[in-house]
């Protein structure tokens, strides 16, 4: 058992937490909770990490993998990220998917597909929710520009409740992605308040693909040029603009009929 915060590897779990930096060259990140831990494919997880109360209750079935570390109350304390620990966390190798990749399955299934892009959301916990709204409405994947927070953010991953093991996703430029978009069918809409139709007024082709802009600006001007066409939520009051994950759910759970 763990009993010193200063072991080696409690120091790397803590860097890979508080580090996208980390993350991003050893290609790891962190899930804390029974929840997550138990979504994440056994084959994704490289190791486990329980506290001495979570090991001694014994009533969760971690068979599935490979390495568990047992470490004390306090050490488990010094690198979760929350106020009460559940004392069980993992570290996650980061999954990678290719653009081509996250409508080709769809397309050969359904012969639809929805995709969602998401221009320099800020806030870790929107972009959280966000995948998980993507999930929830059937969205194929999600295209991030670099711009966007760290997906792998302790934040952001609970925001997610699990999707982040389900969505498939990549981070590219957007302009460049919208015109390979384009060529292979797809016809793009960017969120938009001026020169934009309500989004209840278009007739959407099976293969489409949606922008939501940063939670200040909205879409960079760059990337609403190259969008096929400008959708708007229509508002009363004195309202200008909803949350960026509030008005990617009521696009996506419209696109998909659902609402």
């Amino acid at each position: 058992m763990i009993t010193s915060k200063n072991n080696t590897q409690i120091r790397n779990v803590r860097k890979l937490i508080e580090s996208a930096k980390e993350r991003k060259e050893r290609k790891l990140f962190v899930v804390e909770g029974k929840r997550l831990v138990l979504e994440a494919p056994p084959a994704w997880v490289e190791q486990v990490f329980l506290s001495e109360s979570f090991y001694s209750f014994g009533k969760t079935d971690l068979r599935m993998f490979k390495k568990i570390e047992v470490v004390s109350d306090a050490v488990f304390k010094s690198i979760s990220g929350t106020v009460h620990p559940q004392g069980i966390l993992a570290v996650v190798r980061k999954p990678e998917y290719v653009l081509k990749g996250l409508h080709e399955d769809a397309l050969h299934k359904e012969g639809s597909c929805t995709l969602l892009l998401l221009d320099d959301i800020q806030d870790p916990g929107n972009l959280g929710t966000i995948l998980r709204t993507a999930e929830a409405a059937g969205v194929s994947g999600v295209i991030m520009s670099p711009g966007c927070a760290d997906v792998f953010n302790p934040k952001a991953i609970r925001s997610t409740m699990g999707s982040i093991f389900r969505v498939p996703f990549v981070v590219d430029e957007l302009v460049s992605v919208i015109e390979d978009l384009k060529m292979d069918g797809f016809t793009v809409y960017g969120a938009a308040l001026d020169e934009a139709v309500s989004f209840r007024e278009v007739e959407y082709p099976p293969l489409r693909a949606v922008v939501i802009g940063n939670e200040g600006r909205g879409i960079s001007t760059s990337v609403l040029n190259s969008v096929s066409g400008r959708i708007r939520i229509p508002m009363q009051g004195k309202v200008e603009s909803l949350n960026a994950a509030v008005s990617c759910a009521v696009i996506l759970f419209y696109l998909d009929g659902m609402i």
